[in-house]
């Protein structure tokens, strides 16, 4: 397929008759013919190959892969999963109620999200893969720096619906060309002087201003 501009957290199927991943272990294909996708890692590139991870049934499964663009079925951003229903029978396990609480939250503050993690692989794939204990994995995109108080108020509103819900949750900002946690970013705001952990392609990085670090 022609390749859309990738970002972290993107689930892509892949196309039948992909190759195997080199030196994978030996659950890596099992869980690809359970469910055919992996998600795009912030990663660089090798030439034009993605930076890709398969998840196993157990957190300690985890690979690291490259997938050529050409061997891309399908992208499913989180912003196309958080229009998606679980299955009926699951639909209120604590990580997808809290979902359906988050989202008049997040779009009264005009910022554009879905879900990633656990739920939004569920929610791609229709593969059972949240628990009662799951967290809820959010990405909020925010191409312009947060106001602080917008900041705070999110955090604040996000974490009472978690507790209500039962469930705990991570969000996670999504810059340009990095991330980082709203919850480290709030922490900061209240603390002058203190740095919040960028993720970037190119590896982690400590910086005072998120927006002004691409």
């Amino acid at each position: 397929m022609r390749e859309r501009t990738l970002r972290p957290h993107d689930l892509l199927r892949i196309a039948p008759g992909t190759p195997a991943f080199g030196d994978a272990p030996g659950w890596v294909a099992e869980s690809l013919v359970r469910a055919p996708f992996v998600v795009v890692r912030r990663a660089p590139r090798i030439v034009d190959a993605i930076a890709v991870g398969v998840r196993g049934m157990t957190r300690s499964e985890r690979f690291g892969a490259w997938l050529e663009p050409r061997h891309i079925d399908a992208i499913l951003t989180p912003e196309d999963l958080r229009a998606r229903e679980p299955d009926a029978a699951r639909r209120d396990l604590p990580a997808f109620a809290l979902l359906r609480a988050v989202r008049p939250i997040i779009e009264g503050c005009g910022l554009d999200w879905g879900p990633a993690g656990s739920a939004g692989f569920e929610l791609a794939s229709a593969m059972p893969t949240i628990t009662r204990e799951s967290d809820l994995d959010i990405v909020v995109r925010a191409p312009e720096p947060l106001q602080r108080d917008t900041a705070s108020s999110l955090f604040d509103a996000l974490a009472q619906a978690a507790q209500r819900a039962g469930a705990r949750i991570d969000v996670q900002i999504e810059t340009p060309d990095a991330a980082f946690s709203l919850a480290e970013f709030t922490r900061a705001e209240s603390r002058a002087g203190l740095r919040v952990m960028l993720r970037h392609a190119d590896g982690p990085r400590l910086v005072t201003d998120p927006w002004a670090a691409s």
